[in-house]
């Protein structure tokens, strides 16, 4: 993982959600006081988001996290799956974007797992789309991947995909095709969607 990319995501999660000014927490606890907190599965899925949910507590500080089960993992609901210990007030502040993140990046996960097993004795493929949260891109294809899936294009940068509105604006699917090849003859793969 990329973590000056994953670093970049919580931050800003953390800033949007005020975390470094929690109001109730504050006005709570002194800062001083320490505690241990339980993640526990909520429903049977795959685990998926360990090391974001831990980045999230390492840019807090304060906060030892550790996992009792390795990424891409099925769990079963009711599971003890990690633990916090460390100051009460960061684990506070900084619990709903970590679980948001980790629950997001395990619903991905165990969605994608359930198709694959669907397909099971095929030779079907489970890939990803751009159709993403925007911001969230990079750790939604990588819970794709976790889940037995593979990724397609990460961005409109990493190959040409020629849809019924670019067929529209060329003319024809021939005429699309041959622009696109002009312009980049060698080094992107082409698509046409059908």
């Amino acid at each position: 993982m990329n973590f000056l990319i994953i670093d970049d995501i919580i931050k800003n999660a953390l800033i949007e959600d005020g975390a470094f000014d929690d109001i109730t927490t504050n006005s709570i606890l002194n800062g001083n006081e320490q505690g241990t907190c339980d993640i526990i599965f909520k429903e049977n899925g795959i685990l998926c988001g360990i090391e974001v949910f831990k980045r999230v507590f390492y840019i807090m500080g304060e906060v030892e996290v550790s996992f009792l089960f390795e990424e891409g993992t099925f769990i079963k609901k009711g599971s003890l799956v990690g633990k916090l210990k460390g100051s009460c007030a960061k684990i506070l502040s900084g619990e709903r974007v970590a679980l948001n993140l980790l629950q997001r990046m395990s619903g991905i996960a165990t969605i994608t797992y359930k198709l694959n097993k669907i397909l099971e004795g095929t030779n079907i493929k489970i890939a990803d789309t751009r159709k993403t949260t925007p911001n969230l891109r990079y750790l939604e294809k990588y819970a794709v991947t976790i889940g037995g899936g593979i990724n397609h294009r990460y961005n409109l940068s990493d190959m040409a995909m020629i849809k019924d509105n670019h067929i529209q604006a060329a003319g024809s699917i021939k005429t699309a095709v041959d622009l696109v090849r002009k312009r980049h003859p060698f080094a992107k793969k082409i698509e046409v969607e059908c």
